[in-house]
C-alpha cells in the first residue's frame, strides 16, 4: 500500500510553545502508513528573516504541489500573523485542489477576530471555509468557529491536544515544601503576575512551607522585578524557557501545577502536568472546563481572582490527601489524549478527507 503523502505547514521545530510541541509529537508518532514533509512558515529570528522564510515556504509549497505526489495539506494556525500567513497557504492548496486540514491552536482568536475590519473578517471566513476539515481543541471552540466564521459543523472536528505520558511518576508523599509549578509564557494572558500576587498573599506560616517555580519565555524580567519588590526571592524562582528534559525534571519535582490564564485553547503544559499526575489549579477558559472538573481532577478559579487563587493554593499546602487524589484523577482524565491514540484519530481525519465523504 502506498503511503499517504502529507505536507505539514507550521512553525519551525526549534521554536518554543504548544504548537511546536504538537507538531513534534505528530511527526515522531505518526503511523507507518503516513509520510509527512514539514514546511516551516515561521522561523526564529528577525522580522526580515520571518518574511523571507515565509516567501520561501509559499514557493516550496507551490513547487511540491506542482511536481510531487501530495495527498493532503495539514496546516497549523493560530491568531494574528499566523492567521494571515496560513490563509495564504490554504488558498494555494485549495487552488491546487488538494484537501486541506486546518488545525487551530489559538488561545484568543475570538478577540483577534472581533477587532478586525469587516472586509478582513470576510476574507478569513472565505479562506477558512475552503478547508476540508477544521480541527479545534474543544467543543466551545467548535461552537465559536461555526457560529462566527460560517464553517459547516460537520467539517469541524474536536481533537484535544496529544500528550506523551511519563514512564514513571513520583509518589509525592510527605513533601517538606509544597512546590507549585507554572510552565508557559510569562505574561498577563497566562496570569503569571496574578500568580505572584496570590503567592504573596499566602500567610507567612504557610508560605514557609511552599515555593513557586515559574519557567517560560516572555516577561521574565518583569516577573523578577515584581518578586524583588515583594521580597519573595527566597520563595519564587523564575527560569527561562526549558527544554523537554528540564521540563520533565520540573514536573517530577513539583507537587501542584498552576496556570491561571485569561484565554486558552487547550494548553499543552496543562495536559503534560496532568499526565505527570499533578493536581492542577487553572481557570475555566477555552477548552479547559471540558477537561478539568473542579474538585474532581483539579481546581478551577476565575481569571484575575487573586484572593480565590491564594486561598486554593493554601488549601493544597495544607491537604496532602487532596493533592494526591486530584493528581490521580488528573492522570486518568487525560488518558484518552495519549499520543498514540491521538495519532490514530488524526489519521482517521486524513482518511476521511481523502475519501471525499463531505463535498468540498
Amino acid at each position: 500500500m502506498n503511503k499517504i503523502q502529507i505536507l505539514m505547514l507550521g512553525e519551525s521545530l526549534d521554536r518554543s510553545g504548544g504548537i511546536v510541541s504538537v507538531q513534534k509529537l505528530i511527526l515522531n508518532n505518526t503511523p507507518n502508513q503516513i509520510e509527512i514533509h514539514h514546511i516551516v512558515t515561521l522561523p526564529n529570528g528577525s522580522t526580515a528573516r520571518k518574511i523571507l522564510v515565509f516567501i520561501q515556504a509559499l514557493g516550496l509549497l507551490s513547487w511540491r504541489l506542482l511536481t510531487t505526489e501530495v495527498d493532503l495539506v495539514h496546516i497549523h494556525v493560530a491568531e494574528r500573523g499566523s492567521a494571515f500567513r496560513q490563509a495564504c497557504t490554504t488558498t494555494i492548496a485549495w487552488l491546487f485542489r488538494k484537501p486541506v486540514v486546518l488545525h487551530s491552536h489559538s488561545a484568543d482568536f475570538h478577540v483577534f477576530y472581533a477587532n478586525l475590519p469587516p472586509i478582513v473578517r470576510l476574507g478569513l471566513r472565505w479562506t477558512f471555509c475552503k478547508s476540508t476539515r477544521f480541527i479545534v481543541l474543544s467543543h466551545s471552540w467548535k461552537k465559536f468557529y461555526v457560529e462566527n466564521l460560517g464553517l459547516k459543523a460537520e467539517r469541524v472536528i474536536v481533537l484535544p491536544n496529544p500528550v506523551k505520558f511519563p514512564i514513571k511518576v513520583p509518589h509525592r508523599i510527605n513533601s517538606k515544601k509544597v512546590t507549585f509549578l507554572f510552565l508557559g509564557r510569562i505574561g498577563e494572558r497566562k496570569g503569571a503576575f496574578d500568580l505572584i500576587d496570590a503567592f504573596d498573599s499566602i500567610p507567612l506560616a504557610k508560605k514557609q512551607n511552599a515555593r513557586l517555580i515559574m519557567a517560560g519565555d516572555g516577561e521574565g524580567e518583569r516577573a523578577r522585578d515584581l518578586i524583588e519588590k515583594l521580597n519573595l526571592n527566597q520563595y519564587i524562582t523564575i527560569l527561562d524557557w526549558v527544554d523537554e528534559q528540564q521540563r520533565n525534571e520540573l514536573l517530577a519535582s513539583a507537587d501542584v501545577f498552576v496556570l491561571p490564564s485569561y484565554n486558552e485553547g487547550l494548553p499543552m503544559a496543562l495536559l503534560e502536568a496532568m499526565s505527570w499526575q499533578l493536581p492542577t489549579i487553572t481557570t475555566p477558559v477555552g477548552g479547559i472546563p471540558e477537561l478539568v472538573i473542579s474538585g474532581v481532577n483539579g481546581l478551577l478559579v476565575n481569571p484575575g481572582e487573586i484572593k480565590q487563587l491564594s486561598d486554593i493554593m493554601q488549601s493544597l499546602i495544607d491537604n496532602e490527601h487532596l493533592r494526591l487524589s486530584l493528581g490521580s484523577a488528573a492522570k486518568e482524565a487525560v488518558s484518552p489524549f495519549e499520543v498514540s491514540k491521538y495519532c490514530v484519530r488524526l489519521v482517521n481525519i486524513f482518511t476521511e478527507c481523502l475519501d471525499n465523504t463531505i463535498d468540498r
